[in-house]
């Protein structure tokens, strides 16, 4: 760790003398450092995206998952005692915290998107919902099938697992596309500051030969352009994240009800995530560079 350490140390103080070696300004230096603000800007909403979906998912997730429906269909003289024997099966089942047996205009108001208003439903053999509550560690949904086909053989329990799971499927892929997305814009970082140190080496290779011929190391050359893309992107990259960050602010705030746009934000400890973009900038920063350097002064060996 000490080492780690004093390398740390040294790639944030330098060598003045060294860093002479690689211009301060110009294309590479505003290449590397544009490069690295944008793909941070883009890491910031990929992030948010991602983070945002695992929330929206495990709310949805979680709110299936707390509810059921159980829809009674019997003959008009045998709907009340189906559904009497109905809530008293439900009355005894363990892990359901309530249930109600919805009233004829809430059933109404359910199939009045497809209906309109004011359609004419009193008179259609509408079956019985009775809507569930569950507690937090759920109810036996296998077993409370079996009971309610022995004792109300009209009666269709819907736990909605069918719904969940192609929830989370559909969430695990959009996790996956942020993932993805994360590591193409490190790819691209990488390979845009990789061209940029290629560029200044190249355009200062006069310098590096008379270095050379001074009697400095390769290792001294190329801690200094090290040193400085590293550094150039780091700053690029914390100016992105604070932009990025400062544009999920600004997005307006939907509140619980809010629908996926008005969610794309971070929420309580995910913030902490954010930092982490300047920090894997630099590294791509700093593994690119070395790449570069080490090949470029091998071939000029």
């Amino acid at each position: 760790m000490s080492d780690i350490m004093r390398r740390l140390l040294a790639l944030l103080t330098g060598n003045p003398e060294a860093d002479r070696a690689v211009p301060p300004t110009g294309f590479t230096a505003r290449l590397t450092t544009f490069t690295a603000f944008a793909m941070a800007f883009l890491a910031v909403f990929a992030l948010a995206f991602m983070l945002a979906t695992d929330r929206l998912a495990d709310r949805w997730s979680n709110e299936l998952a707390r509810s059921a429906t159980l829809r009674v269909s019997a003959p008009a003289d045998e709907v009340e005692a189906q559904v009497a024997t109905a809530l008293r099966v439900l009355g005894q089942t363990p892990g359901i915290a309530e249930y109600r047996r919805l009233s004829p205009e809430e059933q109404a108001l359910l199939l009045e998107p497809w209906l309109g208003p004011g359609a004419p439903i009193e008179n259609l053999p509408l079956p019985q919902i009775i809507d569930i509550a569950a507690e937090d560690g759920g109810f036996d949904a296998a077993g409370l099938r079996a009971r309610l086909q022995a004792e109300v053989p009209g009666a269709v329990l819907d736990d909605h697992s069918r719904w969940r799971a192609p929830l989370l499927q559909s969430a695990q892929r959009l996790r996956l596309l942020g993932l993805s997305a994360l590591a193409l814009i490190g790819g691209a970082t990488a390979a845009m500051v990789m061209l940029a140190a290629q560029a200044a080496l190249a355009a200062n290779a006069q310098v590096i030969r008379v270095l050379r011929l001074v009697g400095a190391r390769d290792s001294y050359i190329a801690g200094a352009f090290i040193r400085r893309f590293t550094l150039r992107a780091l700053l690029g990259a914390a100016g992105g994240t604070l932009v990025g960050v400062t544009a999920i602010l600004l997005m307006p705030d939907g509140g619980g009800d809010g629908g996926f746009l008005t969610g794309l934000s971070f929420a309580g400890a995910d913030w902490l995530w954010s930092l982490l973009i300047p920090i894997l900038a630099a590294m791509a920063g700093y593994f690119s560079t070395r790449a570069a350097t080490r090949r470029h002064l091998r071939e000029q060996s």
